[in-house]
């Protein structure tokens, strides 16, 4: 499976960026996608994940409100819509899947990131 994630930039406190992951591969069998954020000299956080089937999400406390995942199947595409942002949502986002399930643990296939940059 290839992840190839996009959409990042610059913003502005209070904008908005939406992020998509078009996968592509071997992609039966899929059974979760995800989004992972990791600052500069922070660990790894799980920001949000969603089942293909649409049936299951995941958000994280600290972007609840203002992020929504989704995903097309048809297009084997996920998207991060990111609304209100914030400095501290300032990071290197990577998507990622899972054949297993939609926790954090479970995620297989990475992307290569895409750098978010919220300025105050």
């Amino acid at each position: 499976v290839q992840l190839q994630a996009s959409g990042g930039g610059l913003v502005q406190a209070g904008g908005s960026l939406r992020l998509s992951c078009a996968a592509s591969g071997r992609t039966s069998g899929t059974y979760a996608m995800g989004w992972f954020r990791q600052a500069s000299g922070k660990e790894r956080e799980f920001v949000a994940g969603i089942t293909l089937s649409g049936g299951s999400t995941y958000v994280a406390d600290s972007v609840k409100g203002r992020f929504t995942i989704s995903r097309d199947n048809a297009k084997n595409t996920g998207y991060l819509q990111m609304n209100s942002l914030k400095p501290e949502d300032t990071g290197v986002y990577y998507c990622a899947t899972s054949r297993k399930g939609l926790w954090a643990p479970d995620y297989e296939y990475w992307g290569q990131g895409t750098q978010v940059t919220v300025s105050s």
